[in-house]
């Protein structure tokens, strides 16, 4: 009877634990003021907080917000939350700088999510669920299949119209200049004033480095930069800083 018992609570000790954990569900996660939250709430807020840069360097999105990333990327609200920031740049433009039209107002562009869209290649990888594999990411681009970003190009369209010289400073390497602007011109972008790859000498340094020594010769090249697009911190922060800096949604991935 005894080690009957015994039995009964050992097993007791074991299989609580496990049921506990079995019964453990993201859908029934609370925030530590007991506020209960949705799978929905907690992607959301993931996502966001990667937009406003509290969540940093993630290298794959939570496997459990993988669906959910996948559906904001593709959706009517990612296209939305776009055509704000791109209204958002025209509306300072128009209302905010003093164009010289001298040749020297300048904006700057990146590619990559700004530009052209990567969401096609980021969808066979879970949209950032899968660690990033860069050399299938460059085959991808040398394809030439990425579409533009609608919003982007009527933004680009519209500071052409107004004598704003277009440089595009992207963080792909030399090698892809090719295919990239094939790429550039084939979706309807064309007619920009420079356009900038990562050349060998300064691939191993930060992005952030990189477009911000960029800046700092396009500064000293005599060019007033009114505006940054991008859709990285690492595209828009750095010195010299633009007059005002515009950032592009993009929950995939993180550049540093």
């Amino acid at each position: 009877m005894e080690k009957t018992v015994w039995w009964c609570l050992v097993l007791t000790c074991l299989l609580v634990p496990l049921a506990g954990a079995a019964d453990w569900n993201i859908l029934k996660l609370q925030t530590h003021d007991g506020l209960k939250i949705s799978l929905k709430n907690y992607c959301e807020s993931w996502r966001m907080n990667v937009e406003l840069h509290n969540i940093r360097e993630f290298q794959v999105v939570p496997e459990e917000c993988i669906e959910y990333i996948g559906k904001y990327v593709t959706s009517t609200q990612y296209k939305v939350d776009s055509q704000r920031a791109t209204e958002e740049c025209l509306v300072y433009l128009s209302t905010s700088c003093n164009l010289k039209k001298d040749g020297f107002d300048a904006w700057i562009f990146d590619i990559d999510d700004t530009l052209l869209s990567t969401v096609p290649y980021y969808k066979d990888n879970l949209y950032g669920g899968r660690k990033l594999n860069v050399t299938s990411l460059e085959e991808w681009m040398k394809s030439g299949k990425a579409p533009a970003l609608d919003h982007s190009l009527k933004l680009y369209d519209e500071l052409k119209s107004r004598g704003v010289q277009i440089l595009l400073v992207t963080s792909r390497k030399e090698h892809l200049r090719s295919a990239t602007i094939d790429n550039l011109v084939k979706v309807g972008y064309y007619g920009w004033t420079k356009i900038i790859f990562r050349d060998p000498a300064n691939e191993l340094v930060s992005v952030e480095k990189y477009k911000s020594d960029v800046r700092k010769k396009i500064v000293n090249d005599g060019y007033r930069i009114w505006g940054i697009l991008g859709d990285q911190y690492s595209s828009i922060q750095g010195i010299p800083n633009p007059k005002r800096a515009f950032k592009l949604p993009n929950p995939m991935y993180y550049v540093a």
